[in-house]
């Protein structure tokens, strides 16, 4: 995940405070239980990237020998299918 669960955290709960500040929702619960459910779905969100990019590393394994003799880039390889499974998937980075 590219950012620290701390800094997750730090989001979720500004993020409730403005949105309930800002009249967007009624908070029917206690702020810390928004601010934990915000921080939940933004690091699931985040980590839809790292689940993607351990998928491509397995897809990858089958292509070792190429690349440890120079027939494949690893990069372009790893950039090709990512972008191929964004696309076929819909996901957004």
């Amino acid at each position: 995940m590219k950012l620290s669960k701390e800094r997750v955290a730090h989001l979720a709960h500004t993020l409730g405070a403005r949105l309930q500040a800002q009249g967007h929702l009624d908070l029917t619960g206690t702020p810390k239980a928004l601010a934990e459910a915000l921080e939940q779905a933004i690091t699931e969100e985040l980590m839809v990237e790292d689940r993607l990019n351990a998928e491509i590393r397995g897809l990858m394994k089958a292509y070792e020998a190429e690349i440890e003799q120079g027939r494949v880039d690893y990069q372009k390889m790893f950039t090709m299918i990512k972008g191929k499974l964004v696309r076929d998937r819909g996901l957004v980075l």
